[in-house]
C-alpha cells in the first residue's frame, strides 16, 4: 500500500442506548445528565484509522461535534491510538439536524485539513439516520464510500469493498474520499493502560463557530430544514374479553366462535 498523509475520523458521543430521551415539546434530544459513550459503530472507524497509522504512518485526527463534555470522546479516540482529538462545540450548534451537523463537520475538516481520507461509522445509535457521513463527503466534494467492509489506500486512489445484499462489491475511487465503514471491517481494540494515560494527558483542541467562519443561518436550528413536529410514544392497550373454559368448556367454545365471527375470522 502506498503512503498517504492525513486521515480524519468522525466520531460522536451519544447517550447510552437505554438512556435516549426526546423532549416531547421541542423534539430535540435531551442530553443533560445522561450516561454517555462513544458511538459504538464509530469504534470501527477509529480502529481502521489507527491501523492505517500503524501500517502507513499517517497522522490521524479524531473530530467530534457536541457540547464541551464531548471532550471525553476525543480523549478516548486518542487513547485508542489517534494522534490528536478535536472538539467542535458552540451554543450556536444546538438543535442541529443532520444537514446542519454535516455543514459544521465539513467546515471543521476544511479548517484542520487538507485530509486525504476521512472515516466515519455507519450511523449513530441516537439518531439512526446514517446521513452525516455521506453528507460531509458531498459538502467537501470527496468520493463517497458507503457500507465499506475493507479498504486499501493507493497512490491517489482507494480500493474498497462494499457490503451489499448477497455479497460484496469491489471498487476503486479517487482520493480524497470519505469511507463510512460497517462493523465487519474490523474488531476494535481495547484501550491499554498506556493509551488511557496518553488520552488523559492529551491536549484537546477546541473549535467554535467563529473559528469555522460559517454563516449563522446555516447553523443550529436556523440551519436545520428538518424539524420534529411532535413526539408520540406508543401506548400498549389490550382491550379484549377473557374467555375461560374453566367452568364450562362448551360455553367457552361458543363464546370464542361468536367473537371470531364478529371480527370476520369465522372459518379461517
Amino acid at each position: 500500500m502506498d503512503k498517504i498523509g492525513k486521515v480524519a475520523v468522525l466520531i460522536k458521543q451519544v447517550p447510552a442506548t437505554e438512556s435516549v430521551k426526546i423532549d416531547p415539546k421541542t423534539g430535540v434530544m435531551m442530553r443533560e445528565g445522561l450516561a454517555v459513550e462513544v458511538n459504538p459503530l464509530d469504534l470501527h472507524a477509529i480502529e481502521e484509522a489507527v491501523r492505517l497509522k500503524e501500517s502507513l504512518g499517517v497522522h490521524v485526527t479524531a473530530v467530534t461535534m457536541g457540547p464541551p463534555a464531548a471532550e471525553k470522546a476525543a480523549r478516548f479516540a486518542v487513547a485508542m491510538g489517534c494522534d490528536e482529538g478535536v472538539v467542535v462545540s458552540d451554543r450556536a450548534f444546538a438543535g442541529s439536524d443532520t444537514l446542519a451537523t454535516s455543514t459544521v463537520l465539513a467546515g471543521a475538516l476544511r479548517k484542520l485539513g487538507p485530509f486525504d481520507l476521512a472515516l466515519a461509522g455507519e450511523r449513530a445509535t441516537d439518531g439512526e439516520t446514517g446521513q452525516v457521513g455521506p453528507a460531509v463527503a458531498a459538502l467537501l466534494d470527496f468520493s463517497v464510500l458507503t457500507y465499506v467492509s475493507k479498504l486499501e489506500p493507493r497512490q491517489g486512489q482507494v480500493a474498497f469493498e462494499r457490503a451489499i445484499e448477497g455479497g460484496h462489491e469491489r471498487l476503486l475511487a479517487p482520493l480524497p474520499a470519505l469511507a463510512v465503514v460497517v462493523k465487519e471491517i474490523n474488531v476494535p481494540r481495547l484501550c491499554t493502560l498506556a493509551g488511557k494515560l496518553r488520552g488523559k494527558k492529551a491536549e484537546i483542541r477546541n473549535l467554535s463557530a467563529a473559528d469555522l467562519g460559517l454563516p449563522a443561518e446555516r447553523l443550529g436550528l436556523a440551519g436545520s430544514p428538518t424539524k420534529v413536529v411532535r413526539v408520540d410514544y406508543p401506548q400498549v392497550v389490550r382491550k379484549g374479553r377473557k374467555i375461560s373454559a374453566a367452568e364450562n368448556f362448551d360455553d367457552a367454545v361458543l363464546a370464542l366462535e361468536k367473537f371470531l365471527k364478529n371480527i370476520g375470522l369465522e372459518g379461517v
